[in-house]
């Protein structure tokens, strides 16, 4: 089975709480996290993209809001988690 933008996009609008690769892993039955790993990173997924695939299934409103975050939170233990460092 191939991974695609499609499934990508498909899990971060489905997802309500955890959008971390494991959780992916854990959702799909023939895909690893390492699959969807080396996918992201050979893949170039730009906001522009994901807004294209979202923009005719969002409800406008004036008073609504569509909040992005891309917080990036230190771990005290990143060290020992593979491909990751201290921010």
């Amino acid at each position: 089975m191939r991974f695609t933008k499609l499934d990508y996009c498909q899990y971060l609008l489905s997802s309500q709480i955890n959008y971390t690769l494991t959780n992916l892993a854990e959702h799909l039955e023939q895909i690893s996290h390492d699959k969807i790993n080396r996918y992201l990173k050979s893949e170039k997924l730009t906001p522009r993209l994901l807004w294209d695939n979202v923009k005719n299934i969002i409800e406008r409103n004036e008073n609504a809001y569509l909040v992005f975050d891309d917080t990036v939170i230190d771990k005290r233990y990143a060290i020992e988690i593979e491909t990751t460092k201290r921010q």
